[in-house]
């Protein structure tokens, strides 16, 4: 697309006052050619500024359409970014730490499907760690909604990495796309499978035992659906719960993980805690796809879906998006769930 000159002038300590809008940000400049500067980064974390994580993606973002960036660095608190174009091509980036390499992924993928040839991206670091969508959530709920608009995408998981050792490593692969398709998710459909795993690397059998009967309780789902998934110790230590709902127009992944001194009920509990609130709603998808929804949908051009949840973290990103492209983010709130509308202005 063609580059455009007026800097648009972001801070990030409005709203939910984290990462994504720096990630949002980046990925609508580099589609749009519109440069941007940010200040307060992640002015409302305890360690305000860039991580290793938040870093790595404006790297990445800026090796992908070879951007101009200014004060790039761990702990900067404001950056400047103008993009060129967006090149496929292969592409490897390491965190370095248990930093999420999913929300790396999540900054490139969408703009990747604009390249001007097929990418692979691979990135090292964190695949299953708190405050982030594990590699399951971005393979099974994320990469089939993306199918469904149209794009052809591929994650595929090499190594867990888990927090806080990381090691882990994903790689992904993007065609491009002349046009994402509009979607409308009103309802989830008909339930095709459901199931819960307990991932565990070095980690004794009876955690993952403990997580999975309090999902067996939670829901009353049977034996069958109760699946203990033991990795190789070189991935090790780690745990994570994660719960998957496979319904005919739309796949949930709800996860719990596990931590040094944190009991396995507790792990499942968080991940009980929003399947449950979600199979309550009748809604078409959870609170973290939604979030996850807004930006390609945009993309589109409109687009309409149900949601459990609106979060702040979705109403921050939607207000990102208006800023970078023209169009209405609405949420209407219902009885039971609430519904987003994305139309062209």
């Amino acid at each position: 697309m063609t580059m455009k000159d007026d800097v648009i002038e972001l801070d990030g300590s409005q709203g939910e006052g984290g990462g994504q809008v720096l990630r949002s940000a980046l990925t609508l400049s580099m589609i749009t050619g519109r440069p941007f500067r940010i200040v307060n980064i992640r002015a409302n974390r305890a360690k305000p500024g860039l991580m290793r994580q938040h870093l790595v993606s404006v790297q990445a973002a800026a090796a992908v359409c070879g951007a101009d960036v200014a004060q790039a660095a761990v702990g900067a608190r404001e950056l400047a970014f103008r993009p060129g174009r967006i090149r496929g091509g292969t592409y490897n980036f390491a965190i370095g730490t248990a930093g999420s390499s999913t929300l790396v992924l999540q900054t490139l993928l969408p703009a990747l499907l604009f390249g001007d040839a097929p990418s692979t991206v691979t990135v090292s670091g964190g695949t299953h760690n708190p405050k982030a969508p594990p590699a399951h959530f971005l393979q099974r709920s994320y990469g089939r909604v993306m199918a469904g608009m149209g794009a052809e995408m591929s994650i595929e998981l090499k190594r867990h990495g888990f927090y806080p050792a990381g090691g882990g490593e994903i790689v992904a692969r993007v065609q491009p796309c002349a046009q994402l398709r509009r979607i409308e998710l009103m309802a989830p459909g008909e339930r095709r499978d459901a199931y819960a795993e307990s991932l565990v690397a070095a980690v004794p059998s009876r955690v993952a035992r403990r997580e999975l009967e309090c999902v067996a309780a939670g829901l009353g789902w049977a034996e069958s659906q109760l699946h203990e998934r033991r990795l190789p110790d070189d991935e090790a230590p780690g745990n994570a719960l994660l719960i998957t709902l496979d319904a005919e127009h739309v796949t949930e992944v709800f996860a719990g993980f596990g931590e040094k001194a944190v009991r396995a009920e507790e792990v499942a509990k968080q991940a009980l805690g929003e399947a449950r609130r979600y199979l309550a709603s009748g809604a078409a998808v959870g609170e973290h796809l939604a979030d996850q929804l807004l930006l390609p949908m945009a993309l589109a051009g409109g687009g309409r879906f149900t949601l459990d949840r609106v979060s702040q973290h979705a109403l921050t990103n939607a207000d990102v998006i208006g800023r970078f492209l023209p169009v209405d983010i609405r949420f209407e709130a219902g009885e039971r769930h609430s519904t987003c509308t994305i139309s062209a202005r």
